[in-house]
């Protein structure tokens, strides 16, 4: 893969945010589409309704990453064997 100009990067120390943020916009993407079929299906303005329950749902999981995150990581610990 092409490595991009370090200009365009953003500093290591922000990593959890860019995870919560790329997380929570893909999962947020796929629950409003699934959501928006299941409760109303998908014909004329599918997309539409879709991207409209995706500008609430998105700021919100954005949070909630950010909150629930931590905790999975200590759960994962306790979980995972490691040598």
């Amino acid at each position: 893969m092409k490595q991009v100009n370090s200009t365009y990067r953003i500093p290591k120390r922000f990593t959890p945010y860019v995870f919560a943020f790329f997380m929570a916009g893909i999962m947020a993407f796929l629950m409003s589409m699934v959501i928006v079929a299941a409760n109303s299906g998908i014909h004329s303005g599918y997309i539409w309704r879709v991207l409209h329950a995706y500008t609430l749902a998105m700021p919100v999981a954005f949070f909630c990453v950010l909150i629930v995150r931590p905790v999975v990581m200590h759960l994962v610990s306790v979980v995972v064997y490691t040598d």
